[in-house]
């Protein structure tokens, strides 16, 4: 039995008939104390304010509640914060001085997970995962003779994961001082952005963020340090924290390859450069926007080789995949691709260009920004500031004799139109709009000002996308589902089906997640479902047909990859909704 369960026990909170009750019915010890909170025996509540009054006596080390993987360290170190009245801080909130913490060596901010954060005159701040560890006070306040220390709470996972900032940050520490000379031994401005060592800099943060699969690079200027995050997977995570000073010529250097001005830092801009970065060749888009403490900086990594990935290879289950196709094969109708911003749809639409680019046809696109360039397919980049809207590029299209037509996005009625008219005269249009779901976007287009009869004889078939992480296969493993969601989506979820999770290594950077797919609904536009759009039926006529003819909504593709140990239930939950 374990060591809580036991204490409880000869405390008299819990009875030996209600452990022997569980047990007989093949319970485990390391479940044990969860099902008797479970089945109301004591209290979770009770249990987290007795194991805090247990390691404030001394008679538990912090690290027990890694036994208990139902207790939350982060209600834990709230409460006994709160019992020692010392402060709770949420690191992720606050803008750090890192500067403090490297009056301390690494490896002893390492050893006791510790993290001093702020000074003022009276005192200097340091949160620790374990407020108990007397040594490690000790040993910190010698760093600060002259001030004694305030003690903080913080979660150990957090703490963790700032000192890894900080040794990304030493790693690249004689390069930075390289670059702070070299700025300091050179006056005029054009020098400053010729310097080799910013090159050397933006080149290691470009292989970082490649290297850790980051599909945008976000450069932003704080009231103190210059913070590097890549998205990975959809989220953000921070990969450099530098200096203040070393922003502005890393800024100016990025502008300069991108050929922006740079003494413009009033207004946005937007840009583009190619770099061979580790052997292979990649474009960046460059995007920037004043704010508060400078210009945040956004780069999208465009790698060529994603503009080549197959539809199949992209997640798309067969039964889909057969539809899509199905569609693309029509002579002429229009092809929607729906979804919000980030959920995929211009890889889906390049993936629908492999599909149809050949020596026999004319393809041509419109888009903006032109992302990857491909052959045997002629691309027109938007220019408002000329006057080239996607309306106006769509006119001129239509004069140069095209069998397929590629629109990046369709923003307003004049755009829409005139796709449609494209498609009712011969042409196959494939597009993106803005609509949560598949059966969405018919209304979507009414409300544009379309009428319905032209969108029936228009619309070949929609799909609706969403990207969703997949569990990393380095750290996969069993777990079980919450009793609720498992009867919530009882329809959807066949028994004694096993779910599994990524636990965290070093290979997904502890998120338990790597790479991602797409799940997603076609919804192919039969003669019924036509007849029903140009009588402008509702929308609940138009999925109840759909469902009639198999119609299979996103979320239950989702549902099917979590079943299928490609994702997790809480991913599926998080981007799809029933």
């Amino acid at each position: 039995m374990d060591r809580v369960t036991l204490d409880l026990l000869d405390k008299g909170h819990i009875q030996q008939q209600q452990i022997d009750r569980l047990t007989s019915r093949g319970l485990t010890d390391d479940t044990l104390l969860e099902t008797l909170t479970k089945v109301g025996a004591v209290s979770g509540n009770f249990v987290k304010r007795f194991i805090v009054e247990q390691i404030r006596q001394g008679r538990y080390k912090l690290d027990i509640i890694e036994n208990y993987h139902f207790l939350n360290e982060h209600d834990i170190l709230l409460h006994l914060a709160q019992t020692m009245e010392a402060e709770f801080i949420d690191l992720d909130s606050i803008d750090m001085d890192y500067r403090l913490a490297e009056k301390v060596p690494l490896v002893q901010l390492q050893r006791f997970n510790a993290l001093p954060i702020t000074q003022d005159e009276l005192s200097v701040t340091i949160v620790f995962s374990d407020p108990l560890n007397i040594e490690a006070q000790e040993t910190l306040q010698r760093f600060f003779p002259r001030k004694p220390l305030k003690i903080a709470l913080a979660t150990s996972k957090q703490i963790s994961s700032y000192l890894l900032k900080m040794e990304i940050k030493d790693s690249v520490k004689e390069l930075v001082t390289n670059i702070r000379n070299e700025l300091n031994s050179i006056s005029t401005l054009e020098e400053q952005q010729e310097a080799s060592s910013i090159l050397l800099l933006i080149d290691v943060i470009l292989k970082a963020c490649i290297k850790g699969r980051a599909s945008d690079i976000h450069i932003e200027p704080t009231e103190n340090n210059c913070v590097v995050r890549g998205r990975i997977d959809g989220k953000l995570a921070e990969i450099f924290i530098f200096d203040k000073d070393i922003y502005p010529p890393l800024a100016s250097r990025i502008k300069l390859l991108a050929n922006l001005d740079i003494a413009e830092k009033r207004k946005p801009q937007d840009g583009r450069f190619s770099a061979t970065v580790a052997g292979a060749e990649f474009d960046f888009r460059l995007s920037t926007l004043p704010i508060l403490y400078g210009e945040s900086i956004v780069m999208r990594i465009l790698d060529k080789e994603k503009a080549l990935v197959k539809l199949e290879d992209a997640g798309m289950d067969e039964d889909s995949y057969a539809k899509l196709i199905k569609g693309l094969h029509e002579p002429f109708g229009i092809i929607l691709v729906t979804g919000p911003t980030g959920s995929g749809k211009t890889t889906t639409l390049y993936g629908a260009l492999n599909e149809l680019r050949n020596v026999e046809e004319k393809v041509i696109t419109v888009e903006d920004p032109v992302e990857y360039r491909m052959n045997l397919i002629q691309q027109v980049q938007v220019r408002s500031s000329v006057g080239l809207s996607f309306a106006d590029a769509l006119r001129s299209i239509l004069r140069q004799d095209p069998d397929k037509i590629m629109i990046g996005e369709i923003r307003d009625q004049e755009t829409l139109e005139i796709a449609i008219k494209a498609a009712l005269t011969g042409h196959l249009v494939i597009s993106t709009l803005h609509t949560n779901d598949a059966v969405s976007s018919i209304p979507r287009m009414v409300d544009m000002g379309i009428e319905s009869y032209l969108i029936s004889g228009a619309l070949v078939a929609v799909q609706a996308q969403r990207l969703v992480r997949k569990i990393c296969q380095h750290c996969k493993r069993t777990i079980d589902i919450p009793k609720p969601i498992l009867e919530e989506y009882a329809a959807y979820i066949p028994e004694d089906t096993i779910f599994y999770a990524g636990e965290g290594c070093r290979e997904c950077n502890g998120s338990g997640y790597m790479g991602r797919e797409m799940i997603c609904e076609v919804l192919p536009i039969s003669e019924e479902i036509s007849s029903l759009i140009a009588k402008n039926a509702s929308k609940d006529a138009i999925m109840e047909q759909a469902n009639q003819e198999g119609f299979e909504d996103m979320f239950t593709n989702g549902m099917r990859k979590a079943i299928d140990g490609v994702t997790t239930i809480e991913e599926i939950l998080r981007v799809a909704k029933k």
